[in-house]
């Protein structure tokens, strides 16, 4: 007990020995207006420490996670032709056939974005200055180079990234992002592929194959799922079933037996499945996650403790790392709270909204999503709004959300926040839990995210089940069962203007077509549309808006 108070003691000390005070993670702080300047920096602090966070999003920190893949072996198979001897043999070793002939479609696959080549003025979060070699690779690709050689992972902008309609924005949800099912292949084939002969075959160094080795040593302690849809994470699962590899002591120790008789759980089969949530949200909360489970703590300490839980790390070497690395988590951490959602009127222009149909539509949003997802004060509000360009009349000048992060049950799928309660246990016992004051409490329902941004982050619900703001806003028994997902290219084609998100029906592309693993279908467990309707717009079982006031709503909802 005097070791665990000494470490923590410890811990603490060196958290408070960083260049500015830190702020109050615990439960019971009240959240009185946005934290986006989050430690109080002077604007050239503020503007050094966001950009050194933002490279840390896309240039992953951790030094102690070891599953790596050697990355010029890898590069050498993708880019061999699929007739090459080479490749018949190690396909014949890993039993598996690969689709892709380069690395480059590797990465689409995955749903990694290139770098913006040029300076783009629609992006509300500027990019940080990375060398030639880093912008070479798509966003959250992460070339670590080791004493064994070079080795490939990937970082929070992998999933926290996104492609909208070619301006690439940091902070949204990426809406095709494949991580997990990297990892659950990457598990599948990993015992099959002889290290030796993996060097041999590819010509790799002896360091390269020793990188092989350590992962597929880590991969023995990761707990992997498929996701139920494309968009969607099973980070959730991953972290329950990776602790139920290893011992129920304070640092899930990893032994043999832990692994090869790992403990039961419900996630096993249990559907929890979530999308990576927007980052600019967070400076208005005080509880973290989709369901608000993570009642206390840094919510970035947090996702680095669940990411290397997933990576099979050793426990202890990473509360070490985060000892030594305050500096950095503290940077990251001042990047995803300053960040801000992308504005409507910078991607389709002002005169694209209807300022006065908007005003109507701010009156529906008082009267039905005002107590649960906050205030917005515009600038038509304002004294000597009669002054102002158009442009101006649509800001936010204020928005006021609830000073301790609410969580509610509007009838959702609860697939997501039952989850939580599989392992909450596990993770609250752990000392780098303790440490860093994370606190899980499992909770009935989800948090009403404050809604800046709203626009861009369609489909709709913590799974993805809702594909624009006109379904979202119809009767749950009336929502569309099915609907077809697509990337953001064309402005014109892939984005349902007055509906805001994805087309349906007749107009939804061709192109999008041809591939089901796009059709998203509600009926799947975990995967359900239905709730957020009654006592919201459903009142006695009767709906109060009508398709123009509905609309009306929607337009005031693009100006958030």
């Amino acid at each position: 007990m005097i070791k665990e108070i000494f470490k923590l003691f410890l811990f603490t000390s060196i958290f408070s020995l960083s260049a500015f005070a830190l702020p109050d993670w615990s439960r019971d702080t009240e959240i009185h207006s946005p934290r986006e300047n989050l430690y109080d920096l002077s604007p050239e602090e503020f503007h050094q420490t966001v950009m050194k966070g933002r490279k840390a999003a896309f240039i992953y920190p951790v030094s102690v996670s070891e599953l790596m893949i050697p990355f010029e072996p890898l590069k050498t198979f993708f880019d061999t032709k699929p007739s090459d001897p080479v490749r018949a043999l190690l396909y014949e070793l890993a039993k598996v056939v690969s689709p892709f002939e380069s690395m480059d479609e590797v990465f689409d696959w995955l749903g990694l974005h290139d770098f913006p080549l040029t300076p783009q003025a629609e992006t509300p979060n500027a990019f940080p200055e990375l060398s030639i070699h880093e912008k070479a690779f798509p966003m959250g690709t992460t070339l670590r180079e080791t004493s064994e050689g070079t080795a490939l992972t990937f970082g929070c902008a992998a999933c926290h990234t996104s492609d909208l309609f070619g301006v690439k924005v940091l902070g949204l949800t990426n809406r095709f992002p494949r991580a997990n099912e990297f990892f659950r292949q990457g598990a599948a084939i990993a015992p099959y592929v002889n290290s030796f002969i993996f060097r041999d075959v590819l010509n790799a160094t002896e360091g390269e194959r020793l990188i092989l080795v350590k992962a597929k040593k880590q991969l023995k302690y990761v707990g992997i799922k498929k996701p139920s849809a494309v968009g969607l994470d099973t980070s959730l699962a991953q972290v329950a079933l990776s602790l139920a590899k290893r011992k129920e002591d304070a640092y899930a120790t990893r032994t043999i037996l832990s692994h090869k008789f790992p403990r039961r759980n419900k996630l096993e089969k249990m559907v929890a499945d979530s999308k990576p949530a927007v980052w600019w949200n967070l400076k208005y909360k005080n509880r973290w996650l989709s369901d608000g489970s993570i009642v206390s703590g840094n919510p970035v300490h947090t996702n680095f403790l669940w990411n290397e839980i997933g990576r099979g790390t050793d426990l202890i070497e990473l509360e070490k790392w985060m000892n030594e690395s305050q500096e950095t988590i503290n940077a990251l951490t001042a990047a995803v709270f300053a960040s801000r959602p992308p504005r409507y009127e910078k991607f389709f222009g002002v005169h694209s909204i209807d300022i006065n149909r908007a005003k109507r539509g701010e009156k529906h949003f008082i009267q039905s999503c005002q107590k649960c997802h906050g205030t917005y004060e515009k600038g038509w509000s304002l004294p000597n709004a009669s002054k102002l360009s158009a442009t101006e009349l649509i800001q936010n000048i204020k928005v006021t959300y609830h000073t301790k992060t609410p969580v509610k049950n509007v009838g959702t799928d609860p697939g997501r926040y039952l989850g939580m309660k599989e392992f909450a246990h596990d993770l609250n016992r752990l000392a780098i839990s303790k440490a860093i004051g994370t606190v899980v409490e499992p909770q009935t329902g989800y948090v009403p995210p404050p809604l800046d941004g709203i626009w861009s982050r369609w489909p709709y619900f913590h799974n993805n089940s809702i594909p624009n703001l006109c379904a979202l806003l119809t009767p749950g028994k009336k929502r569309p069962v099915t609907y077809i997902a697509g990337p953001a290219i064309n402005k014109a084609t892939d984005f349902d203007h007055e509906c805001v998100g994805y087309p349906l029906g007749t107009a939804v592309p061709q192109e999008w077509k041809k591939d089901k693993e796009y059709v998203f279908d509600s009926r799947k467990e975990g995967l359900s549309n239905k709730g957020h309707d009654e006592r919201i717009f459903i009142k006695e079982g009767k709906e109060i808006y009508t398709k123009a006031q509905k609309l009306e709503l929607i337009e005031f909802l693009k100006t958030l």
